[in-house]
């Protein structure tokens, strides 16, 4: 059926604004997966030239309008170019910084012009090959927490938070320091192609946050509340992609002035009861667990999305998607099972 995208569906349910048309939503898609979809293996492009850059973009781009997106995902994170980082997503050891040496040594100042330099090509080509009525959602990824794990390791900073009170605090203002010259350069320079701005920081697990509330309240909200500002100053809605049991801090979270909040697990509570929670007050992204898209059968699949969107529906803005993303393991038929079913429910896919 003819599907013609308009951002402004996701953007009404970031403002927890009920949508015309139900919004699909993913925080990251695979490129590997997109080409074993659509049959076209582009993802090597990405780390070519100028011109490889712009034909991976047309690719990227072309395969969530053709598939019944209104945004396209993209962001590039603050921890890719990190001097010596690592210790957060690929366990480097030792991390960079363990003492107040290290910390003191550390080249911050040099992270802005890096990040620019690596990631300016990306956005521009990215503005370039956004199609009629889409814009991206996404930005700078990585928050503080990410940032600071990335550069000290998780069990690390437990330790230097006993150890050294005062340097636990400096990591954190640093890393929220550095986050905020970046937001605003990346605003004026790129902001007009995101419709809805985010950056993803995995505050909890499946039981409860990785740190104290006391913590988070004390070193990681504060340095979220500027970055959010900027965002709101622009003119655009903020979203927060958070894993994990968090629920001790959503209070805090929707104070700091989150517009919406992504991430959700069955196992720790099923979509609708973020919805029943918080769907007064924020946009709530997400709806179905991404063990449910790997496992589930067509027709399984399509009993659970209905309950949810019933469920959800009347009870403020929300954007349907995965629970998390879709990295490689997920099944290609699993994911368009996924998005087929909710076209079907909304109208604009016929089988």
């Amino acid at each position: 059926m003819n599907f013609q995208p308009d951002y402004r569906h996701i953007v009404d349910a970031a403002y927890n604004r009920e949508a015309a048309r139900l919004p699909l939503y993913e925080h990251i898609v695979s490129a590997d997966k997109i080409g074993e979809i659509t049959g076209r293996d582009f993802s090597a492009l990405y780390d070519g030239s100028e011109a490889d850059i712009r034909e991976y973009f047309h690719h990227y781009c072309r395969f969530f309008r053709d598939y019944g997106y209104d945004v396209i995902p993209f962001e590039c994170c603050i921890g890719q170019v990190l001097p010596g980082g690592g210790a957060l997503g690929n366990c480097r050891i030792p991390p960079a910084i363990r003492t107040r040496a290290d910390f003191d040594a550390y080249p911050w100042e040099d992270i802005p012009a890096l990040y620019f330099k690596n990631n300016s090509r990306y956005f521009k080509a990215l503005a370039q090959a956004m199609p009629e009525g889409m814009k991206a959602v996404g930005g700078v990824g990585n928050g503080v927490f990410e940032i600071v794990q990335d550069l000290t390791g998780y069990q690390n900073l437990c330790y230097i938070s006993a150890d050294d009170e005062e340097l636990y605090a400096q990591l954190f203002q640093k890393a929220g320091q550095v986050s905020r010259l970046i937001w605003a350069r990346f605003l004026e320079e790129f902001g007009d192609a995101f419709c809805l701005l985010r950056f993803g920081d995995d505050l909890g697990y499946k039981s409860n946050t990785l740190l104290s509330g006391e913590d988070i309240r004390t070193h990681i909200l504060p340095q979220y509340r500027p970055v959010i500002q900027q965002v709101h100053a622009k003119g655009k809605p903020f979203l927060l992609h958070s894993c994990g049991c968090i629920f001790s801090v959503m209070e805090d979270l929707i104070a700091c002035g989150i517009n919406a909040k992504h991430s959700n697990e069955d196992q720790i509570a099923p979509f609708p009861y973020w919805v029943e929670s918080y769907g007064d007050r924020i946009g709530n992204f997400g709806g179905i667990d991404l063990d449910v898209v790997c496992s589930a059968s067509r027709e399984e699949m399509k009993e659970y999305i209905g309950d949810v969107i019933r469920v959800c529906s009347g009870h403020g803005g929300f954007a349907f998607g995965s629970g998390n993303s879709i990295p490689d393991y997920v099944p290609a038929e699993g994911y368009i099972n996924m998005i087929e079913i909710v076209r079907e429910i909304r109208g604009d896919y016929r089988p």
